[in-house]
């Protein structure tokens, strides 16, 4: 019997993760968390992408920059006073509202905004660092599983969605959380500010990967800033007081 796939739609918001196969372990280091993040924000692109070769425009631009050389190269402009502007062209897949990545998964808030997009964008993320995955770890063989997906239908379940997504690393320092409740939320809500592979620190105000996440719109729904952080440190505090999430969580 075939499993009936959601239908993404338009418009809609979707809590998607991605895992790896056997929960093999993606994100040995730094550098391969970096190359993730790298990738969630090159792949929401319509356009093929080759990370060289957006790597290689970067480098020339801020390479530039420091010598304050005014001659513009592919994807770099000069604005009225002769500065140079890093150019980015791209034809976005998804909105990307927040992210959270784990050694062997990564959870994603998603608005779609192209047919197809969440699909097409997934795909490509995960191809695209498998790639680069089993070249550094000389290895061969799909690295993900399919992606899972699960619609968001209300503002509640998106609050929740937003705090449970910046939890996640909540594990790597208390591993039975889930089960058993935090022990320490003080040592928590420091964890989650300073955990850098997630979206958590730019709602917050800290620049951290600006570019990747739309925030706008969430910041509104959580009320900015303030709001964002109390959401996330109320659900920590209350934890063993609240209700389970139900089907919004995927594990």
């Amino acid at each position: 019997m075939s499993i009936q796939r959601l239908q993404l739609s338009n418009g809609e918001i979707y809590h998607a993760v991605i895992r790896s196969v056997g929960d093999t372990v993606i994100f040995n280091d730094k550098n391969d968390f970096y190359r993730g993040v790298f990738s969630i924000y090159e792949f929401n692109n319509t356009n093929s992408v080759e990370i060289w070769e957006r790597r290689r425009a970067r480098s020339i631009f801020k390479k530039q920059e420091k010598q304050n050389v005014g001659c513009p190269t592919p994807h770099i402009l000069q604005n009225g006073g002769g500065d140079n502007i890093y150019i980015d062209k791209r034809d976005n897949l998804v909105e990307i509202l927040a992210f959270c990545f784990m050694p062997n998964h990564i959870h994603l808030l998603l608005r779609q905004i192209k047919d197809n997009g969440i699909t097409d964008f997934m795909k490509k993320v995960g191809g695209g660092y498998a790639n680069y995955f089993n070249k550094k770890y000389e290895r061969k063989g799909h690295l993900f599983n399919r992606f899972c997906a699960v619609y968001v239908k209300t503002d509640e379940q998106l609050k929740n969605v937003f705090v449970y997504i910046h939890a996640n690393s909540i594990s790597l320092i208390e591993p039975g959380w889930k089960e058993s409740g935090i022990e320490n939320p003080k040592k928590v809500i420091k964890f989650l500010e300073k955990y850098k592979w997630s979206s958590y620190q730019d709602y917050l105000g800290k620049k951290n990967f600006p570019s990747v996440t739309e925030r706008e719109f969430m910041s509104e729904v959580m009320d900015h800033q303030q709001g964002c952080r109390e959401a996330v440190e109320n659900w920590i505090k209350y934890k063993k007081e609240m209700k389970a999430f139900g089907d919004i969580i995927l594990e």
